[in-house]
């Protein structure tokens, strides 16, 4: 995941609580345009891999492979990409625990790979991601689809395929939760620290 760069608001007037800003039932319509329009760009989606990033990235990749498998009535080959190894705040930041990197079984060599993540923020995730993707084979294009994206770029990355575009300063956080891991569907908006731990 990106490294939240948000600022920890100065004392003052009570912060807001967090908003959501996505529901359960928005959520899952995203997903179901997201996974019309890799069709479409796709072409029929035939060599789609989807690779969720850890965590939240590989229960949505797995949602969409589902969603894909109901428009096209084909298996959809989804795993993860554990990027843990490949981040640039290895050095700035406690040692972190290996995900796992679960590669379907035919590969990615000239496979249309598709990454998904929760939220894109600065782009370091995924440039993490390109990286630890490079050291398992060559697909033959790599597109990214993603639940939100916050803005506030620091690297040349966009995203093909976004749930939601969400405006954002840098004192706010965006937090994803999704039943697999947090026992509901939402997308949070809040000030540093009116939000679940996890937030970007």
């Amino acid at each position: 995941m990106d490294a939240s760069s948000a600022v920890s608001g100065e004392s003052g007037p009570p912060v807001p609580p967090a908003r959501p800003v996505l529901e359960a039932p928005d959520i899952a319509r995203v997903l179901t345009r997201i996974a019309h329009e890799i069709v479409e760009r796709a072409k029929g989606a035939d060599d789609v891999i989807l690779l969720g990033i850890p965590t939240r990235g590989v229960f949505l990749a797995r949602r969409l492979a589902a969603k894909l498998e109901e428009i096209t009535g084909r298996p959809q080959p989804a795993g993860s990409l554990d990027i843990t190894m490949y981040r640039d705040d290895l050095r700035l930041r406690p040692a972190r625990a290996l995900a796992r990197t679960d590669i379907p079984a035919d590969g990615v060599d000239g496979k249309l790979v598709v990454l998904v993540d929760d939220v894109l923020f600065s782009g370091r995730t995924i440039r993490a991601a390109l990286d630890a993707l490079g050291d398992i084979g060559r697909p033959r294009a790599v597109q990214l689809a993603v639940l939100v994206d916050r803005g506030h770029r620091e690297l040349p990355i966009r995203a093909d395929y976004v749930g939601k575009n969400l405006p954002t300063s840098l004192r706010e956080t965006v937090k994803v939760q999704l039943t697999e891991e947090d026992g509901r569907d939402s997308v949070l908006l809040g000030r540093r620290g009116t939000v679940p731990p996890g937030e970007r």
